[in-house]
């Protein structure tokens, strides 16, 4: 029979028993039997089951909205030899996409009879998106026809099947059948269209005043919200809003359409395959009316008529959208952990600063969070992970939504430069481009506050991804150019010598999501290795952490930070924070910050021994050769190794730390100092030093290894300056 040459136009249902029985190259229906890390097993009968690997999707594997038990259709590749069963994948995913179905029965009588229908039939689909407002509108190219030039085409159509029927039942034409079953609605619409079928008579003959009223009744469709559209199944609508998406698939195109109340999907269809409406973008401010249905169990609008609109129009639908969403993800007002000034300066940036975040949920934006790999960066980190994390479950149903939608990025200094801003920006545009992913919004945690900043600021500027500093330390005025919203006590006007980025990135955790208020109180006390503020200490021991467990949950935090530093560790930091006695006797966080005591110790012990300790104008000067008496390469780093060489050895309020590796320096002083000056400074005594002050928050200075030893005499010499 002619169908057989076109099996790749055809879908079967299997009934045999064997995967030796299935036929490569052949398209079958299966259900979903389960999901693995490389693909998807399909059930092509009872016993049988074959593996989609996810290499051969078009898209990626979480991306596939697929459900175990949902109806799919797959390509058969290869049998092997051992029963295994390689299928493909195919764009076609629904029963109309193909132009036939048979039964594949190998050990039966109904092998290669056709299936005329199934109980799960996805029902008719239009062939064209129709015009209600319009007489005719230019599609794909070509003039859409009108609604006599439709209808005459669907009564060809059905007389074509008609045809067809009859052919079936004459046995002496098979070949004749086999061409009309093969043919897409588009095909017998042309085939009709130049028969010059006339059946426009009949058809308004037996047209009722019922019909007629019904169709006024369509073209003048009132405008509803998406959040009603459960209850008008089978009802003609209207619905403005804008295209959240726009993707192809081996049927119909499908557009994502999102109003102030919520999105729903609107197929539309012209031919299988084919971009309907490709003038429509996302982003577009558009009036949509159609049918709306449920399919496979979700609401969606077979699109009729789909207008762009412009000017006055546009703009007061995406006044309305900005408008409900702004109202959506504000909070309330700041979710405070504790009476602390400089919080309490920045109320209202914090109140932007959460707007943004829930909004990117709300719009389906990746989040990407930026923290220096620091005990302090990765409380605060995590302290916002806490929070979005179930924003984001209760918005997306899919089971891997917290890992597509949030990504934290640890940064091994507290600068955020081109290096980082590259690699943010690579990312953004693969996701953009190979998988359709919103440009996301990346937010800085305790780095990017400070002119070195810019240029990777500026980088991310370029391509419109949103940015948000958060940043406890005092910020640079030229940091609010290039972020949308800039957190800075200091900018505020407040004193914030006492405020850790732990503090500030849970009070901003708290305010996303008042949620997790309780699980995230006892964070601002892990994050100070000294001097924590009364209030921070007694909200911890309200949680249940005394001033012991902040210390072991800070020691360990800081070992794993170090380790992996560019990797989240999003599990590990989850036990070792929230969750910290899960690991048996003495808790996780009390092993690791055991690890942590031994290497600190060690080399502390191996520092000291070998401090060079000057005195330079009544200034204390302790000044450690790190290239030659520290294990440059483990544990701990430089800056944390002479935070605490500073703080076991300092006396009175004039003493001065200074560990210099091969071609950088770290300053720690009883005073406040600013190293940018300092470097200045020893730039100008030192002009052939290349001395750049690099790492503002943590006082770190860069220079050329060839002039280390007068770049630290002039270094010093600075410090002691601002004394």
């Amino acid at each position: 029979m002619d169908w057989i040459t076109h099996e790749e136009d055809v879908w079967f249902e299997f009934r045999g028993n064997s995967p030796q029985q299935l036929t490569p190259g052949r398209y079958y229906k299966g259900t979903v039997d389960g999901f693995a890390e490389f693909g998807v097993f399909v059930d092509l009968s009872p016993g049988v089951t074959g593996l989609l690997h996810r290499s051969e999707l078009d898209r990626r594997l979480e991306t596939l909205d697929w459900e175990s038990g949902d109806t799919v259709f797959v390509q058969v590749k290869n049998i092997r030899d051992n029963g295994n069963i390689d299928l493909g994948w195919s764009i076609r995913q629904a029963e109309r996409e193909f132009r036939g179905a048979r039964i594949h029965d190998p050990n039966g009588d109904a092998d290669g009879e056709k299936i005329t229908s199934t109980s799960d039939d996805d029902g008719p689909v239009k062939t064209k998106p129709k015009d209600l407002s319009q007489p005719a509108r230019s599609q794909n190219g070509e003039d859409e026809a009108t609604d006599d030039d439709e209808t005459a085409s669907a009564s060809a159509s059905a007389s074509a099947e008609d045809d067809e029927s009859a052919s079936d039942s004459d046995s002496a034409s098979d070949d004749e059948s086999g061409s009309a079953r093969a043919e897409t609605q588009a095909e017998a619409r042309s085939r009709s269209d130049s028969a010059d079928v006339d059946v426009t008579d009949e058809s308004d003959d037996d047209r009722t005043d019922a019909d007629e009223g019904d169709a006024d009744a369509d073209e003048s469709a009132d405008r509803v919200s998406v959040d009603s559209l459960a209850d008008r199944v089978g009802d003609v609508v209207t619905i403005e809003g804008t295209i959240a998406s726009a993707r192809q698939t081996g049927g119909p195109t499908i557009f994502e359409v999102r109003d102030e109340t919520g999105t729903v999907d609107c197929a539309a269809f012209v031919e299988a395959g084919v971009r309907a409406y490709p003038e429509v973008d996302e982003g577009d401010a558009v009036r949509l009316t159609g049918e709306v249905e449920r399919r496979r169990g979700e609401l969606q609008v077979e699109t009729e008529d789909l207008v762009v609109l412009s000017d006055d129009e546009a703009d007061e639908i995406e006044k309305r959208l900005d408008d409900a969403l702004s109202a959506k993800a504000r909070p309330d007002d700041v979710t405070a952990l504790a009476a602390h000034d400089p919080v309490d300066a920045v109320s209202d940036q914090l109140l932007d600063a959460a707007e943004t975040v829930r909004r990117a949920v709300l719009q389906s934006r990746p989040i990407v969070v930026r923290h220096a790999a620091t005990a302090d960066g990765y409380v605060a980190g995590a302290a916002v992970e806490r929070a979005v994390l179930p924003l984001i479950e209760d918005e997306h149903a899919r089971d891997d939504a917290q890992y597509h939608y949030f990504v934290r990025r640890p940064l091994d200094e507290a600068v955020y430069g081109m290096d980082a801003a590259t690699n943010d920006v690579t990312r953004m545009l693969q996701d953009r481009d190979r998988h359709d992913e919103k440009l996301p919004l990346v937010l800085l945690v305790g780095t990017g506050g400070t002119t070195e900043s810019l240029d990777g600021l500026g980088l991310l500027g370029v391509y419109d991804a949103e940015r948000v500093v958060v940043e406890a330390a005092d910020a640079d005025e030229e940091v609010q150019e290039e972020a949308e919203v800039l957190v800075n006590p200091g900018l505020a006007g407040a004193d914030a010598h006492d405020l850790s980025t732990g503090a500030l990135g849970a009070t901003l955790a708290a305010t996303v999501n008042e949620d997790v208020r309780d699980d995230v109180a006892h964070l601002p006390a892990v994050s100070y290795w000294e001097d924590t503020p009364e209030a921070y200490v007694e909200l911890a021991d309200e949680a249940g952490v005394d001033a012991e467990r902040a210390r072991e949950l800070r020691e360990a935090v800081a070992l794993e930070a170090y380790y992996q530093s560019y990797e989240d560790k999003r599990e590990l930091v989850t036990d070792l924070l929230f969750d910290g006695d899960a690991a048996g006797d003495g808790g996780l966080a009390g092993h690791v910050a055991e690890q942590f005591r031994i290497k600190l110790d060690d080399e502390v012990e191996t520092a000291q021994a070998n401090l060079e300790t000057r005195d330079v104008e009544g200034v204390t000067v302790a000044v450690l050769d790190a290239d030659s008496f520290t294990h440059r390469y483990d544990f701990p780093p430089t800056s944390l190794l002479v935070d605490e060489l500073h703080r076991r050895n300092r006396e009175g309020d004039r003493y001065v730390t200074v560990a210099a590796a091969m071609d950088e320096l770290f300053v720690r002083s009883t005073a406040d100092i600013d190293v940018r000056a300092a470097a200045a400074a020893a730039r100008d005594a030192v002009p052939e030093g290349g001395v750049t002050a690099v790492g503002v928050r943590e006082n770190r200075i860069e220079f050329l290894s060839g002039a280390r030893d007068s770049v630290i005499d002039a270094v010093i010499d600075a410090v002691v300056d601002q004394f």
